[in-house]
Parts: C-alpha cells; structure tokens; sequence
C-alpha cells in the first residue's frame, strides 16, 4: 500500500511539472490554424512531413524546442508550428523545410519561447 501511494505521490508531482499549454491550445482553435490532426493522408504529404522530420532531427545543436516542433502537411503545403529558441533556430527550421517542400510552400509560425 505504501508503494501505491509514493508512486500516486510521483505521478502527481510530475503533472503538476508539465507545461500548461491552455492558452496555447485556445488559440489554435481560436484563429483556425492548421494543427497536428489535420495532416495529410495523401503519400506525399506524408513523405514530406516525414522528410522535413528527418532533416530537424538529424540537425545537430537544435534545443529541445527545436527537435519537437510541429510539421504539418495538407496538401503539399507545409506549416511549422510550436516554440524554438531563438530568431537563428527559427529561420534554420524554416531554411530546412523550405530546402524540402521549396520556399513557397512553408508557412513558418514558429514562435520564439520566453526565456526562463
């Protein structure tokens, strides 16, 4: 019984450690922007989701932001979604799916995190 309530006890602690997202969440619905469950099913918006994944991946030296930004495809179209860094994590983002999808077709929303 003792390790059932130090593990509630962990679990409780760790919710209270994420990031409320509430407003961020509010907004998206809000402004009828493109998010994450309206990525393409067509083969080739999801190559090229998975493309442009790949390439942030692989890029060494992006901050944990970076590495989790959102990439949605709709249509051969590309949106960039969620915090980065800083301004040269934003445009290096951007410069790696335009490099991908070619520059017209990225939308770059990205938004540069509040410092700590």
């Amino acid at each position: 019984m003792k390790t059932v309530g130090m593990m509630l006890a962990l679990a409780l602690s760790l919710v209270a450690q994420q990031p409320d997202n509430t407003k961020v969440n509010q907004r998206d619905q809000k402004s009828g922007a493109l998010t994450a469950d309206q990525q393409g099913n067509s083969k080739a918006d999801v190559e090229r989701t998975a493309a442009i994944r790949k390439a942030i991946l692989d890029h060494k030296g992006l901050s944990t932001y970076g590495g989790n930004v959102k990439v949605i495809t709709l249509n051969g179209n590309v949106t960039l979604r969620g915090p980065v860094r800083d301004a040269a994590e934003r445009d290096l983002i951007a410069g790696l799916a335009s490099g991908i999808a070619g520059k017209a077709n990225v939308k770059n929303d990205l938004e540069i995190a509040p410092k700590k």
